[in-house]
């Protein structure tokens, strides 16, 4: 009797064997796809951050540049394939561009503010040049406004940045507070 048992456990030991290499198998293949997703993700992740920089990037070139308020259709000098406001990024170094930024609308002035003389610290170097002299003019309306040359604009930029090789999009706005002189801003800003 005992070698009818043993016949038995013989291919019982085969079939749970099968079992665990079938489930070691599937284990390893899912361990696999979580990498191989982990890093796709990563990967997408890394893209997008490509994609908010070179938006970042152009966006600090367009506040950089007086152009923004005297020519706000115009801002970069070597615009992307002859487009106004239009930026590309070679983000590989192939001289391929894969980033192309748009600033969408033309950037927007919200506000500008004329500084008052009074505000200004006249010590200050940078601040000395919007002081305005006002004479003695006793009687004649409009002659002394207190008014200085520099005024405090508020503009807001959208850049729309895309990437050419997947297409993803992603859109920054940002605000910028730039002190200017009065004949910068001209009729670019209400």
């Amino acid at each position: 009797m005992s070698i009818s048992v043993r016949r038995a456990q013989r291919g019982m030991a085969l079939v749970v064997g099968l079992i665990l290499l079938a489930l070691m198998t599937v284990m390893a293949i899912t361990g696999f796809n979580i990498g191989r997703t982990s890093l796709d993700i990563v990967g997408n992740m890394q893209a997008r951050q490509e994609v908010i920089a070179a938006a970042n990037s152009a966006i600090q070139e367009a506040i950089s540049t007086t152009r923004l308020f005297q020519t706000p259709g115009t801002i970069f000098l070597n615009p992307c394939d002859n487009v106004a406001n239009h930026r590309c990024f070679d983000t590989n170094g192939d001289g391929t561009n894969d980033i192309e930024v748009r600033l969408d609308p033309t950037p927007t002035c919200i506000q500008a503010q004329t500084i008052p003389n009074a505000a200004l610290d006249v010590d200050d170097v940078n601040q000395a040049g919007c002081a305005t002299g006002v004479g003695q003019t006793f009687g004649i309306e409009g002659t002394a406004t207190g008014s200085s040359l520099c005024a405090n604009s508020v503009w807001e930029i959208v850049a729309v940045a895309t990437d050419l090789i997947t297409e993803a999009e992603v859109v920054v706005t940002q605000g910028a507070a730039v002190r200017v002189s009065t004949d910068e801003i001209g009729t670019n800003c209400p």
